[in-house]
């Protein structure tokens, strides 16, 4: 048997995350619980086999790995209420947003191997980027965890000072990359295409592009220079891009995120 894992809050995020562990065969069924107020709406997670409850404390009390996924204002509360179960080796993981190490230690009061996670939405298909930091975690642990949200997507342990920014590159950044497809698929439908083909060619065509730098590890200018030839149609669009602000307004809305997270 491997560790057992519990989840406390089985929202959006909390079950992509269940459901990404049993399909990578990370975790067995068995070895899964996932609790939310409103158990009805696990009902899928629990005909997996997953443990499905509302109690809190009995998952912490059952569980060698917490996973917090609740909402920020709830954090507070549901620590305070499981804290004395978290004893002995038990590692907590928190993946709420702009809830730091500091304010878990605050309310746990011991030494616990802490962690903040920050994924994004697509670690519903195992395709999550997921930025990672710790404190008084045993190199093991460090081990444990990147496996463990390895099996949903790509892994990157970073400073916990940066975490806001990872949040707003890899978690705001898939709406960044959402928004610059539908414009691709409004141009397409512009230039003769019906939306479904634009949407499949527009997906596809940024699916392509970004593994072709995960995969060569090459810098984005070196592949723009593959397809860009001498007075051709797409150094003719870049440039118009470039023109009317297309890096700059990007860049611009990247910075404005985090100016927004930052000060909040």
């Amino acid at each position: 048997m491997g560790r057992k894992i519990a989840i406390i809050g089985g929202g959006n995020l909390g079950s992509a995350i269940a459901e990404g562990l049993l399909k990578s065969k990370f975790s067995k069924a068995p070895e899964l619980i996932v609790t939310k107020r409103n158990t009805s709406t696990l009902r899928s997670l629990g005909d997996k086999g997953v443990e499905v409850t509302a109690d809190n404390h009995l998952a912490v009390k059952k569980a060698d790995v917490i996973i917090l996924a609740v909402k920020p204002y709830q954090v507070s509360e549901v620590l305070t209420s499981v804290k004395k179960e978290l004893a002995g080796k038990k590692i907590l993981i928190s993946v709420v947003t702009g809830v730091t190490i500091a304010d878990m230690e605050s309310v746990v009061g011991k030494k616990t191997p802490l962690f903040r996670a920050m994924p994004n939405t697509a670690i519903a298909i195992q395709e999550s980027m997921t930025c990672i930091s710790s404190k008084d975690a045993e190199a093991a642990d460090v081990k444990y965890v990147n496996e463990l949200f390895g099996t949903l997507g790509k892994v990157v342990t970073i400073d916990e000072k940066l975490m806001e920014a990872s949040t707003i590159l890899g978690a705001c950044g898939t709406a960044y990359a959402m928004r610059y497809i539908r414009a691709n698929i409004q141009g397409g439908i512009e230039i003769g295409f019906d939306a479904p083909t634009a949407s499949l060619i527009a997906a596809q065509t940024v699916k392509g592009a970004a593994e072709l730098l995960l995969q060569k590890g090459t810098h984005p200018e070196q592949e723009i220079d593959k397809v860009t030839t001498p007075k051709g149609c797409t150094i003719a669009g870049l440039n118009e891009m470039e023109h009317q602000g297309f890096s700059s307004s990007l860049i611009r809305g990247i910075v404005a995120s985090y100016k927004k997270i930052a000060k909040d």
